[in-house]
């Protein structure tokens, strides 16, 4: 076939390659993206502008002018701030609202009157106040007295008196000072419910909150109620109603009404105007009360004028002798023991005997008084335990007034060779006898050497002689025979609740103790072998005299803590100590005394614990510095003071013997009677004037009847009655 040359193409002519007979790549899409994002933003735009062109020319027409316009301003400035103003009040009142998460909180301080164990008012701790009284109980002249003084307008408000606050601030502004407070009664009781006394911003804000609060969630009445129940009114007290107690020996039912207006005129300055510190300044403030109450037009001047001129009197509490020591004590215990009743206010009977600490206060005193500067020692304390367990007496130290820091039951001590009872009670324990013989010989454990307190060692002793000469080595050999940890059990077990270091050196004393502690715990010794069952508190009752906890009922009952051999043992020992001991100026002339006497390393510690059928207590004497004494040991001061203390509280009483002890009292030794006797010794004090035992048998046994006799009828009344007019009309 012939070959037909076609022409070339333009292409060809120009160099352009041919295909290569691969597919063309097609356009990304991203082009096409592209293009519709800016063909939206320029429709967008011009669907805007045409929007917004339209609504220029519409507003137009409500533009405000002159007048208009400046009202439209403030109303659009005012709109601002409002919104502003109301975040930040609610960044503001977030505190508030935390306070009143879970509502009204719980009346958590307690309250408590204290009576002796005869009854007698002693004392009171705590938040005093006394069981919420409804304000329709209250009289009309006292809460007429506290709105006049404290809220006149106080039934118009919302919580925040703004025109009593201007009233308040223009007065003070012409006085030149403060002469009248802006705080509603709302705003008072949200301070006493919630807040601290604290003057600062942030707590009249959170108080303006919370009074909004208060007002939204009670009823006036209410407020009012809570106000007259909570606040603070001077003298410890709490409330109108324990006020009205305090300082008048009235229920709030009852006040005059120079008594309501020198209340009410308490809650501005309750220490100021308290009337049993000072009754002029008290007056004068019950008389301005007064004069509130006519410009308030709640009474007349007529009506006040009988107040004015005869005014309140306030009851003498001066004369009330309070053991402040004791109180604190007693007061830790009635909150221990009231962890779980749903009661704020109690009245406690306790186991005090105010005669018994007028006689321990006493005698530590002349002890200090007439040695301390010879011994160079400034404070003791001492506790008196019953047989019962009862706590009589306590001694904190020197002065309350100085010092509150109570050396009875805080401040810990080393007892020296007073410890070495636990050591005998748990030999004794452990199988030994008051007569076996042990040696008193130079002894090393761990390169601890202990010596006696002569230098010198006795040989082969009994048991009864080592711990009535209180040799260091015979407890000593006794601890490491016996294992020091049965020792710490037994003392814990006798009642020390203070930490014990459970090593070597513990026998001698090393481990501190307290006074309490020390009483605690030999007054197993009398109770045969018993826990002491030591308590201040006998009884816990509300303010309408219904019993909330009683000790006979509700404590548990006495456990054995060391056997019936042990304590006899112990007790047979312990008895020699005052007779040819190292506490014979501790001997008793009426009766047996046993105990043990304690000096510590370098005589900063001086100690006597003893005890006789009737009583136990515990005497310590040293310096709150730790200084050391000159020579000061146990059987000197401690015995001295514990032997004045015993010689009165036995006169009068019952003398109950010594568990397990046969053998006659033995005659005083000639240092007891040469100290008894010599021409400096002082007058023994005399207990003071008490109820015996007989007569307080014969009265316990004259209530019982009362109690137990049947109820009269009806019919036994009349007939009662009549036969009483018979007998009248005869005479």
């Amino acid at each position: 076939m012939l070959s037909v040359r076609h022409p070339p193409t333009a292409q060809q002519k120009i160099g352009v390659p041919k295909p290569s007979g691969r597919r063309r790549r097609a356009p990304s899409r991203l082009i096409e993206l592209d293009a519709w994002i800016d063909s939206s933003l320029w429709r967008f735009g011009h669907s805007f502008s045409a929007a917004w062109e339209t609504i220029t020319i519409v507003s137009r027409k409500f533009r405000a002018r002159g007048f208009k316009r400046f009202l439209v301003e403030i109303s659009g400035e005012a709109f601002t701030l409002g919104v502003v103003g109301l975040i930040a009040m609610l960044v503001l009142a977030q505190p508030a609202m935390r306070l009143t998460e879970y509502g009204l909180p719980l009346q958590t301080d307690y309250s408590v009157l204290f009576l002796d164990r005869h009854g007698n008012e002693i004392g009171r701790r705590g938040v005093l106040r006394s069981d919420a009284i409804p304000i329709e109980e209250m009289p009309d002249p006292f809460v007429k007295a506290v709105l006049a003084t404290e809220d006149r307008r106080f039934f118009d408000h919302w919580g925040i008196d703004f025109f009593g606050l201007a009233r308040a601030l223009t007065e003070n502004a012409k006085a030149g000072s403060v002469v009248q407070g802006g705080s509603t009664l709302t705003q008072q009781l949200a301070k006493n419910i919630f807040l601290s006394n604290e003057r600062t911003i942030d707590r009249k804000i959170n108080e303006a909150f919370l009074s909004l609060w208060l007002e939204s969630n009670l009823s006036k009445r209410d407020i009012l109620g809570m106000y007259l129940d909570r606040a603070y009114m001077g003298g410890g007290t709490f409330g109108a109603a324990g006020a009205a107690e305090f300082y008048f020996a009235k229920n709030i039912r009852e006040v005059s009404l120079a008594e309501a207006a020198m209340l009410a005129g308490l809650f501005k300055a309750p220490a100021k105007y308290a009337p049993h510190i000072n009754l002029p300044a008290a007056r004068a403030r019950a008389n301005d009360v007064l004069s509130n109450m006519v410009q308030a037009g709640f009474m007349t001047e007529g009506q006040v004028v009988a107040a004015r001129r005869l005014p309140a009197t306030a009851v003498d509490r001066s004369t009330i002798a309070s053991p402040d020591y004791f109180l604190d004590f007693a007061f830790a215990e009635v909150q221990r023991l009231a962890a779980t009743i749903p009661h704020r206010t109690f009245v406690a009977r306790t186991s005090f005997d105010a005669g018994l600490q007028q006689l321990a206060d006493e005698s530590v005193e002349y002890h200090l008084r007439q040695f301390g500067k010879a011994y160079d020692v400034e404070e003791a304390a001492m506790v008196v335990l019953d047989d019962a367990g009862g706590v009589r007496a306590m001694v904190g130290g020197r002065d309350y007034g100085l010092s509150q820091f109570n050396r009875a039951t805080k401040a810990l001590r080393q007892p020296g060779s007073s410890f070495k009872g636990y050591i005998y009670a748990a030999a004794m324990e452990n199988g030994y006898k008051p007569e076996d013989v042990v040696s008193d010989a130079p002894i090393s454990v761990g390169g601890w050497s202990p010596q006696n307190y002569g230098r010198s060692f006795a040989g082969r002793v009994s048991l009864t002689m080592a711990l009535a000469k209180s040799f260091n080595t015979v407890p000593v050999r006794l601890s490491q025979k016996i294992g020091m940890k049965k020792v710490t059990e037994i003392a814990k077990a006798m009642g020390v609740e203070s930490p014990l270091r459970g090593d070597k050196t513990m026998a001698l004393g090393t481990s501190e103790v307290t006074v309490l502690d020390q009483a605690t715990g030999y007054a197993v010794f009398p109770a045969g072998g018993m826990d002491s069952h030591r308590h201040a508190v006998v009884q816990l009752s509300d303010t309408s005299g219904e019993v909330l906890w009683d000790f006979s009922r509700d404590m548990p009952g006495r456990h054995r803590v060391l056997s019936e051999q042990a304590a006899k043992s112990m007790n047979e020992m312990l008895v020699q100590i005052p007779v040819n001991g190292t506490a014979r100026r501790a001997a008793l002339s009426m009766t047996r005394a046993a105990g043990k006497t304690g000096t510590t390393q370098g005589y900063r510690d001086a100690w006597f614990v003893g005890y006789t059928g009737n009583f136990t207590a515990a005497v310590w004497y040293g310096n709150d510095s730790f200084r050391p004494t000159k020579n000061l040991t146990g059987g000197s001061l401690p015995a001295q003071t514990w032997q004045r203390f015993m010689e009165a509280a036995h006169q009068g009483i019952e003398l109950r013997p010594i568990p397990d002890l046969d053998d006659p009292l033995p005659p005083p030794s000639e240092e007891t009677v040469a100290v008894a006797e010599g021409e400096d010794a002082a007058p023994r004090p005399v207990r003071p004037l008490s109820l015996t035992a007989a007569s307080q048998k014969v009265l316990v046994d004259l209530g019982t009847l009362f109690e137990t006799a049947p109820a009269l009828g009806p019919e036994k009344v009349a007939a009662n009655g009549a036969e009483g007019e018979l007998s009248a009309a005869r005479r």
